[in-house]
């Protein structure tokens, strides 16, 4: 009977500890405002009051927001990692008034606050700059916080810009080569942080780019594949094939996706008629930051 009790007694411990683990991968935010008391919007879906911890939350992108009256709304696009991550806010408050605005027959010139933001192109190789440029009305300047992988991840705020007399702002962002490759999102919002655009870009980059053949001697007219890995965060790299007689000039086999995995691979036929000799193939992302290569022959496999 007592053996009975035990085992029961193991086994609800075992479920206990199943039913409290937290979901592996997932992300726990500590968040913070000021004042405190704030109500916490996750994705629009109310989750509490700050201070307060979120856990079990999907890594990547989210948006959160703080509110509590008397005050005007902070709202902001986070991304959240796997693991414990903090995110503070502060709350302007609202300008109070005690009685009812008179009614004077004039409708609202006041310009609600509108803010837009591109960027010069949709992916950029680490080195270069960037250029993110919009419109923003109702404002008098343009904050501007980026989001991405490493040093980003939790945002970095990259300055405030002044309209100009049509409403028309522009920055220029040169972050280095340490910057690592991947998925970025730039934010800007209004002096306020009421209001907010983004948009996003790739960094490519720092990375390496490497090939290999299933086989190093190939009989003519039998098949090869080619595979590797690219590390630079680009999503396709090209592939050339050069070798002896007609194949001196390099034949371009075409350009093949990178998986999420950052391996790519080819399934390549030779010709039949293809000239016996040593061959090189010859792999780089795109837009050609680094090449691998790597060689094998052509006729001389029994």
């Amino acid at each position: 009977m007592i053996k009975r009790i035990l085992a029961i007694a193991f086994v609800c411990i075992l479920l206990a500890g199943c039913v409290t683990n937290e979901p592996a991968g997932t992300g726990t935010l500590h968040l913070t405002s000021s004042p405190a008391g704030a109500e916490i919007y996750l994705d629009s879906q109310y989750r509490g009051t700050t201070p307060s911890i979120v856990s079990g939350v999907t890594p990547g992108n989210h948006s959160l927001e703080f509110r509590l009256k008397g005050y005007r709304s902070w709202k902001s696009a986070i991304v959240v990692p796997a693991g414990d991550s903090q995110f503070s806010g502060t709350l302007p408050v609202m300008p109070a008034s005690s009685q009812e605005p008179a009614d004077t027959g004039l409708e609202e010139t006041a310009v609600p606050a509108h803010v837009t933001v591109t960027t010069s192109r949709d992916q950029m190789v680490i080195g270069d700059s960037m250029t993110f440029s919009g419109t923003a009305a109702g404002t008098g300047g343009v904050l501007l916080k980026i989001f991405g992988p490493g040093a980003y991840t939790y945002g970095v705020t990259l300055d405030t810009v002044k309209p100009d007399s049509v409403n028309a702002w522009s920055y220029t962002w040169n972050p280095g080569t340490k910057l690592m490759a991947g998925s970025y999102i730039i934010i800007a919002y209004d002096a306020a942080q009421t209001v907010s655009g983004r948009a996003t870009f790739r960094a490519i980059g720092n990375g390496v780019v490497s090939v290999h053949p299933s086989s190093y001697a190939v009989i003519r007219g039998g098949t090869v594949i080619f595979s590797g890995q690219c590390t630079t965060g680009a999503p396709s790299v090209r592939v050339v094939l050069s070798g002896p007689d007609r194949y001196s000039g390099g034949l371009d086999l075409g350009s093949f996706p990178v998986n999420a995995d950052n391996t790519w691979s080819l399934r390549y036929t030779t010709d039949i008629s293809m000239p016996v000799g040593v061959y090189s193939v010859y792999v780089s992302d795109i837009p050609q930051t680094t090449t691998g290569s790597a060689q094998f022959t052509i006729g001389f496999a029994s």
